[in-house]
């Protein structure tokens, strides 16, 4: 019989609880996943306790509280606070998502945060994107071009051309899509993820591009591809409202039609 053994300090514990003494408004537990590289300990489950009333209406507010004014050593990335740079992103509540565009009265009961799954953890809510990063530049995610650019002008698109790549343009690597993605949990290493193959798709439709056949040979392999079995968690869980598994599908007809 096969025995399966968790890794070292895998397992969760339960840690701190910080009570919101004398508080004037409504208050919310904050559940917070910590884990620290520098010691031994196993990750555990902090709770915060928040006087709402004190406290502004996001998941990041609560957070950027919690570390100002209870535990400062609390770590989590955050920077512009506007759903843009994708820095704050995040498990809450069972999705991954923006801290900053999650409203804490969105979630019912305690409000439970954790770091983008199936990513190694750097600390406390910081992934470690390296590898995500690293596949992203794969793509080579920037115009190819022979022919020499106008004299006087820049590259032009159409109105109907630019429509193309507005939607794929709007990403922002935040990751909860790839990191919500079963196929990129089991296949990581090889298979690219709905994230890099919308980045992807954005470049191959571009009309400016001219390197359009050799980006699909590049992906033109079992893994980096073909792995999307079309489960729509990306779809679901992208902050933008994007649609990655789309923009697989659309690579996957781009395939078949230059056959």
């Amino acid at each position: 019989m096969a025995q399966l053994k968790l890794p070292v300090n895998s397992r969760m514990t339960e840690g701190k609880t910080w009570r919101a003494e004398g508080a004037k408004g409504d208050v919310r537990r904050f559940r917070v996943y910590r884990w620290n590289p520098d010691d031994e300990a196993n990750p555990h489950v902090d709770t915060y306790e928040l006087d709402m009333a004190e406290c502004g209406p996001m998941v990041l507010d609560a957070l950027i509280k919690i570390k100002n004014e209870i535990d400062p050593t609390l770590t989590f990335r955050r920077s512009c606070r506007e759903g843009i740079c994708g820095s704050c992103a995040m498990n809450i509540d069972g999705t991954n998502t923006l801290a900053c565009t999650k409203a804490c009265g969105d979630v019912d009961g305690d409000v439970k945060i954790y770091p983008l799954p199936h990513m190694p953890v750097v600390k406390d809510l910081v992934p470690d994107l390296t590898h995500f990063y690293a596949q992203y530049a794969s793509i080579k995610p920037w115009i190819q071009t022979q022919t020499p650019a106008p004299p006087d002008r820049e590259r032009l698109q159409s109105p109907e051309d630019q429509a193309r790549i507005n939607q794929p343009s709007a990403c922002i690597l935040c990751a909860c899509c790839s990191t919500s993605c079963p196929s990129y949990w089991w296949n990581g290493d090889r298979y690219l993820g709905p994230a890099v193959l919308l980045q992807a798709y954005r470049w191959i439709v571009d009309s400016r591009d001219e390197a359009t056949g050799e980006r699909l040979d590049a992906l033109e392999d079992p893994f980096k591809l073909y792995r999307c079995h079309t489960i729509m968690n990306c779809t679901n869980t992208c902050p933008k409202g994007l649609n990655p598994a789309k923009a697989i599908a659309e690579i996957k007809k781009l395939m078949v039609a230059r056959r």
